[in-house]
């Protein structure tokens, strides 16, 4: 055994052993009880940061220690790898996507395997590559058959410089995600998935979702958006150029307050809203307003925090209870992609309407009251729309009545009417799949002027993707390459198109997780591994054991997956209805970050080490510059680490430095899991001096471990013994709770702990150390392995450290015969005391008393004592 830690030497051959050993493919084995543990798959971007480090060592340790614990684990990892920044980047360098990516997933991979995380690589998964999205054309047409999926027109976000269709999260303050150009708003005809047609289960089953974090389960019901209500009509007379009743003379809204609807002082409905374009034929100098409004998003988030402006049509609707004359304006607050395209609009209880109104001068009318509270138009009040609380006034016959009430007889009258009933609708639309972009799943649709649209047949899949198409910007290049477009007609032979747009991203990230258990199966979707890693052939609940990844896909993908799992076990795939029984969402890595801005308002990123940071007396930071320039910076705060604020640290440097368990230990340590934490260049230096103490030990103590006893159990033991062993299983006890609740912070400082327990212990008994050390070899191998697998094998513990039984406190270890107190006096520790493990009250309270260094501090009898069981003594003097 050297004696110097060398952590390239240790890692490189720990690793190769890995390698030879195959240690860490996993097969289906029916004798063990079997864990699924997986973080979701990266992008290949082509470079890692220590963020990823942090994200993908959380799940390692998670892996180790339930190998040791005796679980066959699968931990997998692969790339999703269509998506539109492939295309950007091949529009930026001039090559094609596919080799964009894929020499992306090789410089990622060769950055990974330094860091020796034990997956089991022989799953590997690509989303680009044709084995796998043919699935997803395959269950596509089953979903199309179904009914589940379907062609239609509607108006989406339309980006003109990329030429494609953007989600509404991907239109930030009415520009496009990545290229910042106005975003359109168009019609055009795609295909969707019926994402609606499981709200109820949807929503339901997050009640079924105990392992999630409850965040989580809150974003997810607000997304899905159930609301139930009233939806009725404001009768018009308003004829289209034709003189035909627009709408058969009906304008449909719904309202979750019907209880205010004697409250409405106008209507206002989307741009793109009939009634809109009659009043643009009437009146041409609203259709610049119109225009202007296309160029919004259609994203309620947007609509939330953006002006709220109008103009008036100068039409009108008549209110169905009152018979009242009610104005019509255009409002860019409201949404034809939701509900109607029109709202009912009552200022004195909707915020919204409230600031409209009073921008317009437009009536504000009170009908809800609250006992003790002043109503005024001058400010909004939270009350006003508070429908817990109040009774309706200025409202009739329905004066008096509370929510509940009013509502139920507002909705009997309109259904007397005929005018309206009560109806539940939902915040959540269906999911249009269709992209205008090459580098993506195409969409197996063959366009035949005969035959309409007709889907590839089953056995003619995959339909693959040229991969030498060289994207220029001006749109998808599938367009242009007649070899794919050109086919014939599956049903009529005759000359036909294929459908050239290509299914989103989140298609592939639906299900990726059930191939990594069947990879290679040729002949099916999923199969035996499937039902193996995530069904109920075990006994329990299916879905995969532990899902883990970032609190940025706690809707759309986390949302999608859900779906397209119903969808799967409706279609007789599977047998288990949600995917992920439990779900972590881990913390980011943050570090410092500095930049210049220039006139334009650009911002210049500086790296941390361009720059010298000042300090105050107090070593606060104050200010920074340059080293290039000597010039002053702006210290942007601590950010996420990002390649566009030159924040990162990438893995290969520490690990030069430092060696791989160095950086995953500090990663570890740096704060619970689940939170953020800042990134520390001394924090990563102490986690080293650490490993080479850790080293050290076993280097001093190596003669005398080899050819002790395995366990001390039943020798005659000193006090010292006795009370290092204590210390190990007590600490041990802790690191084990530590583990199960995935807090690897406390982990980490529990392993500490040990060290310095054995580094302090006085004798000399061979038994107890190398028990002890064999303790803290497996308690720190899930998070630093190549270190723990050496030691283990120099110091002849035996076998592989991977596959030894994970350790377990000692009841003989855990009892003492002495316990050490501490004493406070008036709250401030004054001293320690030893006292008999079985000392009654009395003895330990004399015990305190007569120390010497708390006499000092008592003046007289104590006014009373107070005794925390194998803790402290507390003295009130």
């Amino acid at each position: 055994m050297q004696e110097q830690y060398s952590p390239l030497s240790v890692e490189a051959a720990a690793q190769q052993h890995w390698e030879e050993t195959r240690a860490f493919e996993v097969t289906e084995d029916s004798s063990k009880p079997k864990y699924y543990a997986c973080s979701m798959l990266p992008y290949p971007s082509g470079k890692l940061h220590m963020g990823h480090v942090r994200n993908y060592t959380i799940n390692d340790m998670l892996a180790r220690h339930l190998r040791m614990k005796g679980y066959n684990v699968l931990m997998p990892m692969g790339w999703d790898a269509f998506g539109l920044p492939a295309e950007n980047a091949a529009i930026a360098y001039k090559k094609s996507p596919a080799e964009w990516t894929y020499a992306n997933i090789a410089d990622m991979k060769s950055q990974m395997k330094p860091l020796g995380l034990a997956f089991d690589w022989s799953r590997e998964i690509a989303t680009c590559d044709p084995d796998y999205y043919k699935w997803n054309q395959w269950f596509f047409l089953k979903m199309l058959e179904k009914g589940v999926a379907y062609k239609k027109t509607q108006i989406v976000n339309w980006d003109p410089v990329d030429q494609t269709v953007l989600a509404n999260e991907q239109v930030v303050d009415g520009r496009g995600w990545r290229s910042g150009a106005i975003v359109e708003k168009r019609e055009i005809p795609g295909y969707y998935f019926g994402i609606t047609q499981y709200a109820d289960e949807l929503l339901n089953d997050i009640d079924t979702l105990d392992g999630w974090p409850d965040m989580v389960r809150a974003m997810q019901r607000n997304w899905i958006g159930k609301s139930e209500g009233v939806r009725f009509a404001f009768d018009h007379d308003i004829k289209d150029a034709d003189g035909q009743l627009i709408a058969d003379g009906k304008l449909w809204v719904f309202t979750t307050r019907a209880d205010t609807i004697m409250g409405v002082t106008f209507c206002a409905v989307a741009a793109e809203h009939p009634l809109a374009t009659r009043a643009a034929e009437l009146k041409p100098e609203l259709t610049a307003f119109i225009k202007e409004c296309e160029k919004g998003g259609v994203s309620e988030a947007e609509i939330a925090t953006q002006e709220k402006v109008g103009v008036p049509t100068g039409l009108f609707v008549t209110h169905p209870l009152t018979g009242a004359q009610v104005e019509v304006w255009i409002g860019n607050y409201v949404l034809m992609g939701y509900g109607d395209g029109a709202v009912m609009a009552v200022p004195a209880h909707d915020e919204r309407d409230f600031a409209f109104a009073r921008k317009y001068s437009l009536p504000i009318k009170q009908v809800i009251a609250v006992e003790g509270e002043t109503f005024s138009t001058d400010a909004w009040a939270e009350w006003y729309g508070d429908k817990t609380r109040g009774v309706t006034i200025n409202s009739g016959k329905y004066d008096g009545l509370d929510y509940k009430a009013a509502v139920d007889a507002v909705a009997a009258d309109l259904a007397a009417k005929q005018a309206g009933e009560k109806k539940t609708t939902w915040r959540l639309r269906d999911w249009g799949i269709s992209r205008q972009r090459y580098w993506g799943t195409p969409i197996p649709i063959i366009h035949c002027e005969c035959c309409g649209d007709v889907p590839v047949p089953y056995e003619d899949l995959p339909v693959k993707l040229p991969v030498d198409c060289i994207p220029d910007g001006s749109g998808n290049p599938l367009n242009h390459r007649a070899d794919f477009l050109n086919v014939d007609c599956p049903k009529c032979g005759k000359p036909a198109k294929r459908e050239t747009d290509t299914m989103d991203t989140f298609v592939d990230s639906s299900w990726y997780f059930m191939r990594y258990c069947d990879p290679k199966n040729a002949e099916a979707m999923v199969g035996d591994g499937t039902a193996y890693w995530m069904g109920t052939n075990q006994g329990a609940a299916g879905g995969m054991d532990q899902y883990i990844g970032g609190i940025e896909h706690a809707v759309l993908h986390l949302l999608y997956a859900r779906f397209w799992t119903k969808a799967m076990r409706d279609a007789g795939l599977i047998n288990f209805g949600e995917p992920f029984k439990n779900l972590f969402t881990q913390g980011m890595l943050l570090r410092d970050c500095y930049y210049r801005e220039d006139a334009s308002g650009k911002k210049r990123w500086f790296y941390p080490a361009e720059v010298e940071v000042q300090h105050d007396d107090k070593g606060r930071p104050v200010s920074a510059i340059a080293k290039e320039d000597g010039q002053p910076v702006i210290m942007g705060g601590i950010e996420k680490m990002s390649k566009s604020k030159n924040n990162v640290v990438e893995p290969k440097d520490i690990i030069e430095k430092f060696g791989a368990d160095t950086a995953r230990l500090f990663t570890m340590f740096a704060g619970p899991p689940d939170q953020s934490a800042a990134w520390s260049d001394s924090g990563v230096e102490g986690a080293y001096r650490y490993l080479r103490r850790l080293w050290g030990y076993g280097f001093k103590h190596a003669d005398l471990i080899k050819q002790a006893d395995d366990s001390p159990a039943g020798m005659e033991l000193t006090k010292d013994d006795k009370a290092l062993r204590f210390e190990v299983h007590s600490t041990l006890k802790q690191i084990n709770a530590d583990f199960d609740r995935l807090q690897y912070n406390t982990v980490v400082s529990g392993v500490m702990k040990l060290l310095n327990a054995l580094e302090g212990y006085k004798g000399g008994n061979a038994a107890v150390i190398r028990e002890g050390f064999g303790i803290l070899l497996r308690a720190i191998y899930p998070a630093a392995p190549h270190i723990a697998h050496t030691l283990w094998l120099e110091l002849n513990y035996g076998g592989q450290i991977a596959t030894a039984a994970w350790p377990e406190p000692a009841a003989d270890a855990l009892t003492q015969d002495e316990i050490k107190l501490m004493v406070q006096v008036n709250g401030k520790l004054r001293g320690e005391i030893h006292v008999p493990a079985g000392a009654d009250k009395a003895a330990i309270e004399a015990a305190a008393l007569a120390d010497e260094n708390v006499q000092k501090h008592l003046n007289g009898a104590p006014k009373k004592v107070i005794i925390v069981p194998n803790k402290l003594v507390n003295i009130v003097a």
